[in-house]
């Protein structure tokens, strides 16, 4: 049955004529004076202020790039709402940002000059220096404290404590000054020089921070301008990929060499002394969506490149093979779900650990591969599954694995004598079972990057040890044989420094946050 036509009262008759004519009045107003040069703007009143007095030039600012289209207003434009020409607007506005949202996310294969990828910070310096560049979360809740380290009655491991608890804060700059990246940290490192150190980080959106963490705050007294203010220290940002970075390796044979993997899909050198970034791998499709999450390049062959995927894969690729062919690339489906990261044997590198979204830790030896077609696979040496997924799994040069998992713990597996494996070993259940089990709170949700293990590489005293990031906002140290060592802190420290990382050689660890903060230790 059709509708009713309900008729209004003259009041109401009388009420929205009212208002139609009120709206169409204002409309008018509004298109005159914008026409006549008379609408107000956001720096209406700017002359009423009172003058201060010059400051010295500000460093040049990098430009920054705009990544969406600018809405505009449809009223002062005399657009009726949920008319026609409304509609046709705002659809066009959704596909310009889409448009725009896209065209950013989408990877770059050319090489980029250092100073066109340039997005915060000084410009590169050409010469190659440096210097231009358990339980819920209690926040500073210490569960390991000094008291600990004056009770321990081994001496050495007494000695080995007090000289963890000693580091300190950067003194220069405190967390607080330090933003080294835009966005929150996924990966960070340290260049391997001991000279001076100098840490690097990648952050959600494809930016490499760099900072030089040996300068000095500027002795320049700035007497003439009481309202400067301390601009903190001097940090270089560059965008070689256009999505996370989500780890970084320095190569083995050269200091200058840093590959970088990201969830754009692609592996990028950086020459930090020819000031150049260079694809060197990317599959093949430019429009295949195979986002990266780990990378290693081998000890023992400077041209090979090691790789995983979110997907579960693992690839093997010779840098020397031209990039449009497929012959020196061999891709294994190890994980039916995520690899949520691998590393290898730092001696021993034909030895690989994974860690996977489902629940295991799988060690393999890629010196011998068999299988056919997409059943090719290196050989399973043996498998170690946990209660809920495992994040990552970290070699240590002394053949031990640790790895941290979302069932809350940190499980240290003895290998040591991995170097007496031939290529047909294969470990029981029992053998891969953990040495050590540490409880730990890993759970960091959605907005606090994944915890992982990271072992400093080599020890100058021969004690292996690991650091990973804190819920209560530190970072706890361990040995291989899963004594706590130290909790890392301090003041300045206002979220979880999630991302931690040693030196391969000093005792110098670097965390970072959500923030993109650095906080470092030494």
């Amino acid at each position: 049955m059709a509708k009713q036509k309900v008729e209004l009262s003259e009041y109401e008759r009388k009420r929205q004529e009212n208002i139609a004519k009120t709206q169409a009045l204002l409309r008018n107003l509004e298109m005159e004076a914008a026409e006549a040069g008379l609408a107000p703007t956001s720096r209406s009143g700017a002359s009423t202020r009172p003058k201060t007095k010059a400051k010295k030039p500000a460093p040049k600012k990098i430009k920054q790039e705009e990544v969406a289209p600018r809405r505009t207003s449809s009223r002062l434009k005399g657009i009726e709402a949920d008319s026609e020409t409304a509609k046709r607007k705002a659809e066009e506005e959704y596909d310009a940002r889409r448009e725009a949202d896209r065209a950013k996310r989408q990877r770059v294969s050319d090489a980029f000059r250092f100073s066109d990828i340039v997005v915060a910070g000084q410009e590169w310096d050409q010469d190659g220096k440096f210097s231009s560049i358990v339980a819920p979360a209690k926040p500073y809740q210490r569960t390991f404290s000094t008291d600990r380290v004056k009770g321990t009655t081994d001496k050495e491991l007494k000695a080995l404590r007090e000289r963890m608890m000693g580091l300190q804060l950067w003194e220069t700059y405190g967390p607080s000054q330090i933003k080294l990246t835009p966005e929150r940290i996924y990966s960070m490192g340290f260049h391997p020089t001991a000279d001076k150190p100098l840490v690097f980080a990648g952050d959600k959106l494809g930016n490499l921070g760099i900072i030089d963490c040996s300068q000095k705050v500027s002795e320049v007294k700035q007497e003439d301008d009481e309202d400067a203010e301390d601009e903190g220290p001097i940090i270089t940002t560059l965008k070689p990929h256009t999505r996370t970075i989500h780890t970084f390796q320095f190569s083995p044979h050269d200091s200058n060499a840093l590959y970088s993997a990201s969830y754009d899909s692609t592996v990028r050198k950086l020459d930090l002394a020819k000031g150049v970034a260079i694809e060197v791998y990317a599959p093949s499709d430019t429009h295949e969506d195979a986002p990266l999450s780990g990378i290693e390049i081998s000890k023992n062959d400077a041209n090979m490149l090691y790789f995983s995927t979110l997907d579960g894969k693992f690839g093997m690729y010779d840098m020397r093979t031209p990039s449009e062919k497929a012959a020196g690339l061999q891709i294994f489906q190890l994980s039916e779900k995520k690899i949520g990261g691998f590393s290898l044997h730092p001696d021993l590198p034909h030895l690989m650990a994974t860690a996977s979204l489902d629940r295991t830790l799988k060690i393999w030896d890629l010196r011998k591969i068999s299988g056919k077609g997409d059943w090719r696979l290196p050989a399973l040496v043996g498998e170690h599954e946990s209660r809920l997924s495992v994040s990552h799994a970290a070699w240590s040069s002394a053949g031990h694995v640790a790895t941290a998992s979302y069932d809350d713990t940190i499980k240290i597996h003895d290998f040591s004598k991995c170097g007496d494996w031939n290529v047909a070993s294969s470990l029981t259940d029992a053998e891969m079972k953990p040495a050590v089990v540490v409880p730990h709170n890993n759970q960091t949700g959605r907005w606090v990057t994944i915890l992982r293990a990271q072992w400093q590489l080599y020890p100058q005293d021969g004690v292996q040890r690991f650091c990973i990031g804190n819920m209560n906002r530190f970072v706890d140290i361990y040995t291989a044989k899963g004594q706590q060592l130290a909790q890392l802190g301090g003041e300045g420290i206002t979220a979880v420094p999630a991302v931690a990382k040693f030196h391969p050689t000093q005792d110098w660890v670097a965390a970072g946050t959500a923030s993109g903060k650095l906080c470092l230790w030494m």
